[in-house]
């Protein structure tokens, strides 16, 4: 049996590089039997302005290493690969395929009352135009503002999600969205949800936050039970084992703060087009 197959295979998640972090950690709370791998492509992020041919390569050879730790289904949970490569790596894979965009997208029409639905995310994300399109395809009468807020990325990073600095770029990202009087708003990148405290103050209590990362858990309970890949219920806590491309320290500082443990098993790869990855070296096992 293809390892892919057996419910106790893990799921693989993959990001650009941190960012991923808030899926997994949602994944881990909804489905704590699961196992999971996760790769984050430290070496290479940010993907969000490169181009739609580079983050398909970039995701396609992450998406190889995946397959050769034995998963069951693939989380990409990074928006912007997947809005530049979801369906190529839909149709090639041997394994089912998750991505943030739809899931988010789809919580958001169940949300919003009055159809104005705000989206913010990186550069690359807002221009693919793939959270306005899952949105109108569910509801084309919707009307959806998307805007790039880049500097959310290294204030999170940095641990500026409160205090005078985050708010007042926030205020100056979000009084376009608000002008347009939106009653809900995507949070369109998978680092954003750490700021969500302080974005429902800036937009109030009038607008609802939809986190990608909750509702992409959900997916992934939802299509685990559907092809019966699920880990029993019953059974130990998953495993977590996690892999990064550069810089296993700083990625080792920021899991343990935003996942509230230490990382047990954390490796340096790098990845080979074709070959699956190759170790690097070893971090914190």
């Amino acid at each position: 049996m293809n390892p892919g197959q057996r419910p106790d295979a893990p799921i693989g998640v993959f990001d650009s590089g941190i960012g991923g972090l808030t899926v997994l950690r949602a994944l881990r709370r909804r489905l704590p039997s699961e196992s999971t791998v996760y790769l984050g492509d430290t070496a290479r992020v940010p993907y969000g302005p490169k181009s739609p041919e580079t983050v398909r390569r970039y995701a396609a050879e992450a998406a190889d290493f995946l397959l050769g730790e034995g998963i069951k289904l693939l989380v990409v949970a990074c928006n912007t690969a997947t809005a530049r490569a979801l369906p190529q790596l839909s149709a090639s894979l041997p394994v089912p395929v998750i991505g943030v965009v739809e899931p988010g997208a789809r919580e958001a029409v169940r949300r919003s009352a009055s159809g104005r639905i705000g989206v913010i995310g990186t550069q690359g994300t807002i221009d693919s135009g793939a959270y306005e399109a899952a949105i109108l395809a569910l509801r084309p009468e919707a009307k959806v503002e998307g805007l790039p807020c880049p500097l959310f990325v290294s204030l999170v990073e940095e641990g500026w999600t409160e205090g005078e600095v985050a708010r007042l770029t926030a205020e100056r990202y979000l009084e376009p969205l608000l002008e347009r009087d939106i009653d809900t708003l995507v949070l369109g990148c998978t680092h954003y949800p750490l700021l969500a405290p302080l974005l429902q103050e800036v937009v109030g209590p009038g607008v609802t936050l939809v986190d990608s990362a909750e509702a992409t858990a959900e997916a992934v309970e939802r299509e685990l039970e559907v092809r019966a890949l699920a880990a029993p219920a019953a059974g130990a806590r998953g495993s977590a084992r996690y892999f990064v491309t550069d810089d296993a320290g700083r990625f080792r500082d920021l899991a343990t703060r935003w996942l509230d443990e230490e990382p047990a098993s954390l490796e340096t790869v790098t990845l080979v087009p074709g070959a699956g990855g190759r170790r690097t070296g070893t971090e914190g096992r």
